[in-house]
C-alpha cells in the first residue's frame, strides 16, 4: 500500500467524498479504498485529478511517487 495525499487536498478544498465522487463519476467507497492507500487504475487517478481541478502532470502532488 502506498501512502497518498488524496484526503488531505479534499478536505483542503472542503469537498465531501460523495462531491468528489459526482464530479469524478467514481463511488464515494472507491475514494475511502484510495485514501486507506489502497491501489487504483490509472483512469480513475485521471478522473480525480481532473475533479480536484489539477493538471494530469500535477498527479504527484495528489498520489506522490514525482517521475
Amino acid at each position: 500500500m502506498t501512502k497518498n495525499s488524496l484526503k488531505r487536498v479534499r478536505e483542503s478544498l472542503l469537498m465531501s467524498k460523495a462531491e468528489l465522487g459526482r464530479k469524478a463519476n467514481i463511488s464515494p467507497i472507491t475514494i475511502t479504498r484510495i485514501e486507506n492507500g489502497l491501489p487504483c487504475r490509472m483512469e480513475t487517478k485521471r478522473k480525480i485529478l481532473l475533479a480536484l481541478g489539477y493538471k494530469i502532470s500535477d498527479h504527484y502532488k495528489v498520489f506522490g511517487n514525482k517521475k
